[in-house]
């Protein structure tokens, strides 16, 4: 009966996750095909998908790893420029628009995968403060090498240059990245739907990784590092681990993000989105999966329905998050889950009573 706790405990967390996705996907389907929705809160549904994709990826470093990281911006950044330059070098060769954008996303999740190896190597070996400062430095980092990046396309192909555009593009070519400009006339790629596609795929690779032999292993990394290494776990790898597939999904997220945009500057991935992104785990619940999708959602779109209190908005919003922190971090919630877990064997102990009666 022991052994069939850990399996249940993860059937319940897949299903109550895609029940989340898959019910919220069918009803905002139903307000569209109705006209129940309004303008803003469907030109938010992009980012939504994003943001929730951001916050169980960061979960897998804060919540499974144990490891603060500041900088998931900075991962969510590379992914958005590498998705753009790719779709815009492919738009001749491949018109289909979400072929294009799968490409897009996984080329773009590479991309933030090798940087965060790059930055990994180092970074984890450090701990508590001196972790979140340089991954916050890394962030920023990013955010200003892009300010100086200049990327253009022609008939030759693809030309780049830092600080200065030192080339010059032939007729007909265009700038993709314009330095502190940013990248203007970006051909609209990402929908609703192609955000709910990746966030299951991400919920399912994650869960399985989560409750897998490797998630048991950094979940024991994180719990205590001197008992993982003495019974012949590899620390730095099963950090490494980690911290490089939440960078992945970070960036498959900011390609989602970018391609929902006509215009994207670094300016849009800085300093506070990883902290919102932060806010989204810590509220959500550290290690809860399906607490951050909620949370996401919910503090994403929450100040665009208080819209119409503006005089009581943001105070409205902080008492949410002031309640939200007390219920995940007081132990009601668990008792809660207890107490309709009991009700729920009470029910099936008086069927099978029922049942040999009979």
């Amino acid at each position: 009966m022991n052994k069939l706790k850990p399996i249940l405990s993860a059937r319940k967390d897949c299903t109550i996750s895609y029940t989340i996705v898959i019910l919220a996907f069918i009803l905002i389907q139903t307000m569209i095909a109705t006209g129940n929705i309004t303008s803003s809160l469907k030109g938010q549904l992009v980012p939504i998908c994003a943001y929730i994709i951001m916050a169980i990826s960061l979960n897998l470093t804060v919540g499974i790893l144990g490891e603060l990281s500041l900088g998931h911006a900075g991962f969510m950044s590379v992914g958005a420029f590498t998705g753009i330059v790719v779709s815009t070098s492919l738009a001749a060769a491949i018109p289909n628009g979400p072929l294009r954008l799968a490409i897009s996303m996984i080329v773009g999740g590479l991309f933030a995968g090798i940087a965060g190896l790059i930055v990994g190597i180092p970074v984890l070996r450090l701990k508590g403060d001196y972790l979140a400062i340089v991954t916050l430095a890394f962030g920023e980092i990013i955010k200003n090498i892009i300010n100086v990046l200049y990327i253009g396309l022609d008939e030759k192909g693809l030309h780049f240059s830092l600080l200065e555009q030192h080339f010059t593009l032939a007729e007909g070519g265009s700038m993709i990245i314009n330095g502190p400009m940013g990248v203007g006339g970006v051909q609209k790629l990402s929908t609703f739907s192609s955000g709910v596609v990746l966030i299951l795929i991400t919920l399912f690779l994650v869960l399985n990784l989560i409750h897998s032999r490797t998630g048991r292993a950094i979940m024991a990394v994180r719990d205590n590092k001197i008992a993982a290494e003495s019974i012949g776990l590899s620390v730095t790898r099963y950090k490494l681990l980690a911290f490089v597939i939440s960078a992945v999904f970070a960036g498959m997220a900011g390609t989602l993000y970018a391609m929902n945009f006509s215009t994207v500057t670094a300016s849009k991935f800085d300093f506070n989105t990883s902290i919102l992104i932060l806010v989204f785990v810590v509220l959500g619940g550290l290690g809860n999966i399906w607490g951050s999708i909620i949370a996401a959602a919910l503090l994403t779109v929450l100040p665009e329905l208080l819209r119409s209190m503006n005089d009581y908005r943001m105070l409205i919003y902080a008492i949410l998050l002031i309640v939200m922190m007390i219920f995940n971090n007081s132990g009601a919630k668990k008792r809660l889950t207890e107490y309709f877990s009991a009700q729920k064997e009470k029910r099936t102990a008086k069927k099978a009573a029922g049942k040999g009666v009979n």
